[in-house]
């Protein structure tokens, strides 16, 4: 099995996974140095790097650096020591690097106005593929959008052929609360690491309490971004769209510094008095 291969195709599916590869050896080691495992999202693996109790630990190590999304090296002491007396005993250093395979984040863009087209170039220049949504079709094209990976022209079309994921990020900016409302009811039921909804408090609160009388839970919502990107005082579409690129990172990254924006319902009689 050619792992790279592997990686291609975990990446293809929009799925997680970690390679060890073993860059040092010293001594008598059952292995070699850049014998590499594969260890998948489902805690399935591929290759091996000798087996025994050092591949459990690494194992181990991968299911961390998937989550974590950080790499890892890792530092075996193999003289003789009792630890290790399954598989790896021979006697030896062995070091081992563990890194993340993760696959190219997705930004969808639901709405293609003047905000959507300079989020457009500062999402993909930070690195994420970039989809968008219009049902107008003078909005949503090649043109407006040189760098889209895909475009899709009527709201249902999307819905029906995108399949979101951890790698994926729905950032709604449609030109109407009708149009939101119908974009945040099918984006909080998938698997979207990031949602995120453009609005002020008031419109956030509204949309949700239409949402609510759908027979939506407000614990559906919680997840949502909403009004999203980090607060900097930003005004013209560049700055808003620099401020929600940033938030897109932040989450990208597992940032500590982020706080999650929540508007509750229960605080929607006052918040929408004022």
């Amino acid at each position: 099995m050619d792992l790279f291969e592997e990686v291609i195709k975990l990446r293809r599916a929009g799925k997680r996974g970690a390679l060890a590869t073993i860059v040092h050896t010293n001594g008598s080691i059952p292995s070699y140095e850049s014998s590499r495992m594969l260890v998948r999202e489902d805690g399935s693996i591929a290759g091996t790097i000798g087996g025994g109790c050092v591949e459990a630990d690494v194992w181990a190590a991968a299911r961390e650096v998937m989550q974590k999304e950080t790499p890892r090296k890792m530092v075996f002491n193999l003289n003789h020591d009792a630890n290790y007396d399954n598989g790896l005993i021979c006697g030896g250093t062995l070091e081992v690097f563990v890194e993340p395979i993760l696959p190219q984040p997705a930004v969808y863009l639901f709405g293609g106005g003047h905000v959507s087209m300079a989020l457009a170039q500062a999402a993909h220049a930070a690195g994420f593929a970039v989809g968008v949504i219009d049902d107008r079709e003078q909005f949503a094209n090649a043109q407006r959008f040189p760098m889209a990976g895909e475009i899709y022209t009527t709201f249902e079309d999307a819905f029906a052929k995108l399949q979101p994921n951890a790698s994926s990020y729905l950032v709604i900016v449609t030109r109407g609360h009708k149009e939101d409302m119908r974009c945040l009811a099918w984006a909080v039921r998938t698997e979207a690491r990031y949602i995120g909804m453009i609005g002020s408090k008031r419109k956030v609160l509204s949309v949700y309490q239409a949402l609510e009388k759908e027979g939506f839970r407000p614990q559906e919502f919680e997840r949502v971004f909403a009004p999203m990107g980090l607060d900097i005082g930003a005004l013209s579409p560049e700055e808003i769209a620099i401020s929600i690129t940033a938030e897109l990172i932040a989450v990208r990254r597992n940032s500590a510094g982020l706080k999650h924006k929540k508007v509750s319902l229960d605080t929607s009689k006052s918040a929408l008095a004022r």
